[in-house]
């Protein structure tokens, strides 16, 4: 068995982090959340535990490919920065009604694509 670098560790670590805090994330939505937040907010928060969950996933793919160049750490890069700015972004304006918040949810959507377009230039120079 080889060992990891020190990128595959760190990505293979956020993507666990980031599946088990969706999955914890989403159970509390589903008990804790049930009856104290109206149904819009909670299917704001539901996208929130979606996308974390699909983009920690990408986080263990970059795991296994981030001694393969640079774009797909750069990509995991942007993938952590989508999670925290759209998802985290969602479960605040969930969880407090402020509205404010949701100014800064377009911007981890933006991560979100960059980490994908990403993703496809380092597939695309192998």
């Amino acid at each position: 068995m080889t060992d990891l670098s020190h990128s595959a560790k760190f990505f293979g670590a956020a993507g666990g982090a980031g599946l088990f805090l969706g999955v914890a994330f989403g159970a509390f939505a589903a008990h804790a959340l049930r009856t104290r937040i109206s149904s819009e907010m909670a299917g704001i928060f539901e996208t929130g535990v979606r996308y974390q969950l699909y983009h920690s996933l990408a986080l263990l793919a970059v795991a296994l490919l981030a001694d393969k160049g640079k774009m797909f750490r750069y990509a995991g890069a942007f993938y952590i920065a989508g999670i925290v700015l759209f998802s985290f972004s969602l479960y605040a304006l969930a969880l407090t009604g402020v509205d404010g918040l949701g100014i800064i949810t377009p911007f981890g959507g933006v991560s979100f694509l960059a980490g994908h377009a990403l993703l496809l230039a380092g597939f695309l120079k192998l």
